[in-house]
């Protein structure tokens, strides 16, 4: 990939969405990850007003200070970048209180996961309609596309995706060709919504250069049984196809029940 001309036309697609939709400019939640780094940057390159929200719940401090740190580097090369800190840790344990407790405990640590990304969508929204501003997507290609590795309605409810035809390990190569800091370009990526430092190869099984293998090799069309294929390689492709399998409803339109003519 022309990294540097990946760039550019990120950043003019980005300036043309915003002026096509009549909006004012970008709100995106940064959490210390790499790619919220490279989409807040990105937004900040087009020179419409973005404002950049960190949104800790029980957040690791590690992760609170890379999120802290790249937003300092973004508004001394950008002027056009504001921060806002919403600690939303007093709204989610509120909330935990008063919902019911799930009987099984992983379905209820991931729920409440997945509550967390939701809490924080619904508060860049809010900063999205008081200000007339497009919520920035932060998904590369292997998330929103390959695995589904993203909360239905929570970091998957944006208004435009900018970096989701990006593999992650293009992510990376852009977010240093911009000079995004190195500590987030050093930090295991993660998706900092279970309160601890698991990782998203921790989760997955898989580190995201091995699930971009296997997704090039689904897309083209690849007989495997034609492959000399590792161990590990046959259980990267079994832990993509289950996950791709299990979340295609995240990554398909949602159905409609039509009503047939005949009932109209």
């Amino acid at each position: 990939m022309n990294i540097p001309g990946a760039i550019d036309h990120i950043t003019e697609w980005l300036r043309d969405q915003c002026q096509r939709s009549g909006q004012r400019g970008f709100v995106v939640g940064v959490s210390g990850g790499v790619d919220s780094a490279l989409t807040s940057t990105l937004c900040a390159r087009t020179g419409l007003p973005t404002l950049c929200v960190e949104m800790p719940i029980h957040q690791a401090s590690e992760q609170v200070q890379r999120a802290q740190d790249h937003i300092t580097w973004l508004r001394e090369h950008f002027p056009n970048v504001r921060l806002e800190v919403v600690k939303l840790t007093p709204v989610f344990d509120a909330l935990v209180e008063v919902l019911p407790k799930d009987e099984d405990p992983r379905q209820l640590e991931l729920s409440l996961a997945n509550t967390r990304a939701r809490l924080r969508m619904t508060t860049l929204y809010y900063f999205a309609g008081t200000m007339r501003y497009l919520v920035a997507g932060t998904g590369n290609k292997v998330e929103d596309f390959g695995i589904g590795f993203f909360t239905k309605y929570g970091d998957g409810g944006v208004d435009l995706s900018p970096i989701a035809d990006l593999t992650k390990t293009e992510v990376f190569a852009m977010a240093r060709e911009l000079g995004v800091i190195e500590s987030i370009l050093k930090a295991k990526p993660t998706d900092g919504l279970w309160g601890d430092d698991r990782s998203d190869e921790d989760q997955i099984g898989a580190s995201y250069p091995e699930l971009e293998w296997a997704m090039d090799l689904r897309n083209r069309g690849v007989d495997i049984h034609q492959l000399e294929l590792t161990d590990r390689q046959h259980q990267v492709l079994a832990i993509f196809d289950r996950r791709h399998a299990a979340n295609r409803h995240k990554m398909d339109p949602i159905p409609v029940c039509l009503i047939p003519e005949v009932l109209k």
